[in-house]
Formats: structure tokens, C-alpha cells, sequence
């Protein structure tokens, strides 16, 4: 098993992995579905369309701040659905961000961390619809880095780039002093790990299909992460026992 305090700094993807995306997005769609009576949609159904229409959004167009990215997905469901446009539902979903709630466990986790790590962010977001998030979480954390601030969006190593010369800039943190802890195979795990980083799964979503983050269709090598857990109470849990062995 991975050593966990090895590690100085934790860097995190945030939607799906502390704060529960999946849940924000459903609770953000369904009304305006109810509207038009497809309530037959099944939640699958609604998280792997919109898994493809953001992907091809954030390739597309990948200096656009993640509002108009999501009024843009909003536009497509419309349209594979064959529903009429809808400018205001898609504005509204376009600043739901701040709605999505955080995980049960993520504030406890993330202030237990904070007391053995730097905690560093990032984010296919915007700045100021993780401001909003941040309320959410329950630390400050050390550095926050957003696609806003690198102008592409994750998978691309750009954004892991720009957060490893951040740190290196910032803290003097080595490639090899960080952990990269996420819960998407295609935006975080096999990007992180082309790069040379150690990282750790946050498989929250328990063998289900791949809902709202694309299936990432590498190698198994290349998907496969250097520790999983089931949660960050589960992530909690091993530190607490390593650190106590040590």
C-alpha cells in the first residue's frame, strides 16, 4: 500500500471528489425536465449526457469560464432531447456551481489533513463559482488553482503543469512530495499519472457506470492509481493508521 505520509501536500480535484457534482447537477436539471414531462429520464441517463456534451464543451472552447460551459451543455441536452431552448433554465444552471452540496465527510476530512498537509485545489472551475464552494468546505486552503487560470480545462496537462510550477514557485513542493487525490479517471488520474505524479482514487462512485465524468478509455496501466479508497473518511482512516505506526 501507497505510504500516505510520505506525502507533504495533497493536491485535489474538487467536483466529485469533495463536493457531490452528480447530486448538484440533478437537482439543478430535474425541475426544468419535470417541466417538459420527462421525468422518465433515469439518473444515469442524465449524468452520461451530460458527461459527453461538457467534455466536447471544454475542448471546444477552452478559455470559456465554466458558467457559460454549462449553458452550453444545457443548450445541447435541450437539443438531444428535443426540447425548446431555454435561455434562463440554462443561466441558472450555468451559475448552479455554488449550489452543489459538499460530501458528508469532506469538511471533517479536510480539516483532519490540513493539521499533516498543504491542501491545494484543482479545479475545472472558475474562481468565483469555487469562491462559492469554498464556504462549503470548511478550510484555506494553501493554493487554489482553477481552469480559469490556466485557460484549458483537465484532462489537459497544462492545468497540472501550471499547479506543479505553481507549487515549486510557491512552496519549493517537488513532484514527488504531492499526492493527487480525485475521483475522475479521465480528468485526474491518467493525466496526473502521465506526468509522473502518485495518486490517490477517491472511488466514490462504487463500480457504478461513469455518471457525469467520461469513461476514461486508456490503458488499464494507465487508469490504474497508486491507492484507492472509498471516501475521504476512508482516506482519513489509513492516514490515521499509518501515522500512528510511524
Amino acid at each position: 500500500m501507497l505510504t500516505l505520509t510520505d506525502f507533504n501536500t495533497l493536491t485535489f480535484d474538487c467536483y466529485g471528489t469533495l463536493i457531490d457534482w452528480e447530486r448538484g447537477i440533478l437537482d439543478a436539471v430535474r425541475p426544468w425536465l419535470e417541466r417538459h414531462g420527462l421525468q422518465r429520464l433515469s439518473d444515469p441517463e442524465i449524468l452520461e449526457a451530460f458527461a459527453s456534451f461538457e467534455g466536447a464543451c471544454e475542448s471546444e472552447t477552452p478559455a470559456a469560464p465554466y458558467p457559460a460551459i454549462l449553458q452550453e451543455v444545457h443548450g445541447r441536452l435541450a437539443r438531444q432531447w428535443g426540447l425548446p431552448p431555454d435561455p434562463a433554465a440554462a443561466a441558472a444552471f450555468g451559475q448552479s456551481v455554488g449550489r452543489w452540496p459538499a460530501f458528508p465527510d469532506t469538511p471533517a476530512a479536510l480539516q483532519y489533513l490540513k493539521r499533516h498537509y498543504k491542501l491545494v485545489i484543482l479545479s475545472n472551475v472558475d474562481r468565483a463559482s469555487f469562491a462559492i464552494t469554498n464556504r462549503k468546505l470548511g478550510v484555506e486552503f494553501d493554493l487554489i488553482v482553477t481552469a480559469q487560470d490556466v485557460g484549458s480545462y483537465k484532462p489537459d496537462r497544462r492545468n497540472f503543469e501550471h499547479l506543479l510550477a505553481a507549487l515549486a514557485k510557491s512552496f519549493g513542493t517537488r513532484k514527488t512530495d504531492v499526492l493527487h487525490t480525485a475521483c475522475s479517471l479521465f480528468h485526474d488520474i491518467v493525466p496526473a499519472k502521465a506526468l509522473g505524479l502518485k495518486t490517490a482514487w477517491i472511488d466514490r462512485r462504487r463500480d457504478q457506470s461513469f455518471g457525469a465524468s467520461p469513461q476514461a478509455g486508456d490503458s488499464d496501466e494507465a487508469r490504474r492509481p497508486d491507492f484507492t479508497v472509498r471516501s475521504m473518511a476512508e482516506f482519513v482512516a489509513c492516514h490515521q493508521r499509518q501515522f500512528s505506526a510511524d
